[in-house]
C-alpha cells in the first residue's frame, strides 16, 4: 500500500512546476501593463465626464466587474475567431485566427479584466487629490495636461500604489485560469506533470507554496516602494528656517 501523503513528492514537483513560471510571469506582466494603461484612460474619461465615452466606460467597467474572469476568458477564446469570420464575410478578407498564439487570447481577457478594476483604483485616487491644489495649478497658468502630469498623477499614484499591489497579487493567481485558452502556465503544467503519479494533493500543495511565496515577494516589494516614495519631510530644527 502506497503512502497516503508523500511530502517528498511536494518538493520534487516544485522545481518541475517552476519551469512554467516564465509563462505565468509573462501573462501577469502583459495583462498588468494593459490594465494600467487602459484603466488609466477609463479613469480619466470618467473623472472628466466625457460625453458618451464616460457612459461607455462605466458600462464596460460594470460588465467586466460583474462577470467571472473564467467566462471572459472563454468569450475571448471563442469570440475572437467568430468576430474574424464575421469580418471576413463582410469585407471579403481572409483574416485567420490560426496564426494567433493562444496566449494572446489570455492577454486580451486578463488585460481587459484588470483594466476594469485598476480604473476604479485610479478614479478613486484621482478624486482624492484636493481640488484646491488643482485650482492653484490652473491659476499659475498650467494647462489641463500639465496639471494632470505634475499635480494629480504624482499624488494619485501614491494613493493607488497599495491597491495596485493587491490587484497584481489577484492577477498572479488569476493567471491559473489561462488553461481555458489552452495556455500551459504553472497550474496547467502541474496537472500535466501529476498525470504520471496521480498525486494531485501533493501537486496542488506544491502550487500553493509557489503562489504563496510569489505573493509574499510582491507584498514586500510594494511596501518597499511605498516607503521610498512616501518619505515625510523632516521637521526643521529649532532656530532654522
Amino acid at each position: 500500500m502506497g503512502k497516503i501523503f508523500d511530502i517528498e513528492q511536494v518538493f520534487t514537483l516544485i522545481p518541475q512546476i517552476l519551469k512554467y513560471l516564465p509563462v505565468t510571469l509573462e501573462l501577469t506582466a502583459v495583462a498588468m501593463t494593459i490594465g494600467i494603461i487602459f484603466g488609466l484612460i477609463l479613469a480619466v474619461i470618467r473623472v472628466n465626464r466625457v460625453p458618451v465615452l464616460s457612459q461607455i466606460a462605466a458600462a464596460f467597467v460594470s460588465l467586466i466587474r460583474g462577470t467571472p474572469v473564467l467566462v471572459q476568458l472563454y468569450i475571448t477564446y471563442f469570440g475572437i475567431p467568430i468576430l474574424l469570420r464575421y469580418i471576413n464575410q463582410i469585407n471579403g478578407t481572409d483574416y485567420s485566427v490560426n496564426g494567433i498564439p493562444n496566449i494572446v487570447f489570455a492577454f486580451v481577457a486578463l488585460g481587459f479584466n484588470q483594466s476594469a478594476f485598476t480604473s476604479e483604483t485610479f478614479r478613486a485616487a484621482i478624486l482624492s487629490v484636493e481640488k484646491g491644489q488643482i485650482e492653484a495649478a490652473k491659476s499659475l497658468g498650467m494647462t489641463g495636461s500639465q496639471v494632470l502630469h505634475r499635480v494629480i498623477m504624482p499624488q494619485a499614484f501614491q494613493v493607488a500604489l497599495l491597491p495596485l499591489g493587491n490587484s497584481l497579487i489577484s492577477l498572479i493567481k488569476g493567471t491559473s485560469l489561462a488553461f481555458s485558452c489552452a495556455v500551459v502556465e504553472m497550474t496547467a503544467g502541474g496537472k500535466i506533470l501529476v498525470g504520471r503519479t496521480a498525486r494531485y494533493f501533493e501537486m496542488y500543495l506544491a502550487l500553493a507554496i509557489i503562489y504563496w511565496i510569489i505573493t509574499i515577494i510582491i507584498e514586500q516589494a510594494v511596501k518597499l516602494i511605498s516607503r521610498r516614495i512616501d518619505i515625510p519631510e523632516e521637521a526643521p530644527e529649532p532656530g532654522k528656517a
